[in-house]
């Protein structure tokens, strides 16, 4: 689905775009003091908390695809869903 698609897709949401870019809006319940810090994170570097969170979670996933542990525990599930795919398709 595009940016520009106003197609519905079965569970009645459209796409989202922000600066032509497609996006998904997730709820995310947080404890109040971490909620909290994530704001006073935002203002002191005058950044939205969207954008705060955003870079957070990048930086995050960007330290898991850097981690040995991280990339072996991939590799074995890339292969259990080969061989699950494998499977199904005979």
């Amino acid at each position: 689905m595009s940016c520009t698609d106003e197609s519905r897709d079965g569970v009645g949401t459209m796409p989202l775009c922000y600066h032509g870019v497609m996006t998904k809006n997730l709820t995310v319940r947080l404890p109040e003091q971490l909620a909290a810090d994530a704001e006073a994170l935002a203002r002191v570097e005058g950044r939205s908390l969207n954008e705060t969170i955003k870079q957070a979670l990048e930086a995050a996933i960007e330290r898991r695809r850097k981690d040995p542990k991280f990339q072996a525990r991939l590799r074995m599930i890339i292969d259990e869903d080969r061989e699950l795919l494998e499977r199904l398709a005979k």
